[in-house]
């Protein structure tokens, strides 16, 4: 498959809990982030195309002076995840407001995932 993402996403070491907003009902979880869009793991598929209104749990209330986050996305795919139990599923951001735009890139910069270096041998 065709990599089109132009911004390079950024795999989270928490997995905040991503909800339906109209009906409260838990889709899944975060698993990376970017600024146009998420991917979250689910046990259940989501429609392609579909649109839909979500409530990201925010994991630090102290950090971001709020408990959640609600973005309009689209669902770009849903695919089998490498465990068969659950589905990776692409969320397309649509129109982010300033505000959103702020919380999303201190999500990324506060709990991106970073390798350790592997220490070098001392000779």
């Amino acid at each position: 498959m065709e990599e089109r993402r132009k911004l390079p996403r950024k795999y989270l070491i928490i997995y905040s809990r991503v909800f339906e907003q109209s009906l409260g009902k838990l889709l899944g979880y975060l698993s990376d982030l970017s600024e146009q869009g998420a991917m979250i793991i689910a046990e259940e598929p989501l429609e392609v195309n579909a649109v839909l209104t979500l409530r990201f749990d925010l994991p630090d209330p102290k950090i971001f002076h709020a408990h959640n986050l609600n973005i309009t996305a689209r669902v770009a795919h849903c695919n089998i995840d490498i465990s068969p139990a659950f589905y990776d599923i692409g969320l397309e951001f649509l129109e982010l407001n300033p505000e959103q735009k702020i919380i999303i890139q201190t999500m990324m910069d506060v709990y991106e995932f970073r390798h350790l270096s592997q220490p070098t041998s001392v000779k």
